[in-house]
């Protein structure tokens, strides 16, 4: 039996750590009877500390970016190690918002592989971010997708690619995308579909049919439940819905009760 996931990325919110523990201390009373579905909650670093004393088994912590190595004189990173060492078991790498330049400082698929590397080898698993900026007609996106995923995973063991989440975030449907349009189920399955084959090439079918792959193109407390019965997927992302706990736990909820194949 495979559980859907639902992942909160915080990204830069809240402002203060009484918000942060109010968000995340709703959460988990709120999901105290969720028995089917896997909730992880990543959270700026600051936070991390105090919201690790506060966790139940319910409801895992991740971390929204880490360091490519363990020690050095890396001044302002955070190592996967620190991470797992806090208690955090998730971390989001290769998010667009760190792919794009200025704010993200143009992270690149080689920097991300090397990430991906040193999370999993600290024990972490990696939600590895992928996704086109606009669908062309000559259906372009799809090679773009593939290199991103053959570039991240370059040198990573077979055994290894299963324990990565791969979320498929089509960029031109992001809340920080200007102009953004919604994604639909059709386009999110489409994609769950060749990414799952990409993987099954670099991999193996068995392999790829274990990696779990969810969507995160604004994916909210509306959309969920079309995407979850008909987008092909494993579970979602969600960024903006998922500061208000309430949102989440519609989701949480609506996976919960999608029946769940053995």
């Amino acid at each position: 039996m495979t559980k859907k996931i639902i992942i909160a990325n915080w990204k830069m919110n809240p402002s203060t750590s009484k918000e942060a523990e109010k968000w995340f201390t709703d959460i988990t009373k709120s999901v105290a009877r969720i028995k089917k579905t896997e909730i992880v909650v990543c959270a700026p670093f600051i936070y991390l500390d105090k919201l690790a004393k506060i966790r139940t088994s319910k409801v895992k912590l991740g971390a929204q970016d880490a360091f490519a190595g363990d020690i050095g004189p890396f001044t302002g990173e955070v190592s996967p190690e620190m991470l797992y060492n806090l208690g955090v078991r998730h971390v989001i790498l290769g998010h667009s918002e760190r792919r794009s330049p200025p704010t993200g400082g143009g992270e690149t698929n080689e920097l991300i592989n090397k990430k991906i590397k040193s999370a999993l080898a600290s024990g972490l698993s990696p939600i590895v971010c992928v996704g086109e900026s606009e669908r062309d007609l000559d259906h372009g996106y799809y090679k773009i997708v593939s290199t991103q995923i053959g570039e991240c995973l370059k040198g990573i063991s077979k055994d290894s690619i299963s324990k990565i989440i791969i979320a498929y975030e089509p960029v031109w449907s992001i809340s920080s995308t200007a102009n953004r349009r919604d994604a639909t189920p059709g386009d999110c399955r489409e994609m769950a579909v060749f990414i799952r084959k990409t993987l099954s090439d670099i991999s193996s079918p068995a392999i790829a049919s274990r990696v779990r792959i969810i969507y995160g193109g604004s994916a909210n407390e509306r959309s969920a439940e079309d995407f979850l019965k008909n987008g092909g997927v494993d579970g979602l992302l969600s960024g903006k819905a998922s500061l208000d706990p309430k949102k989440f736990y519609e989701m949480i909820m609506i996976a919960e009760n999608i029946p769940v194949p053995y």
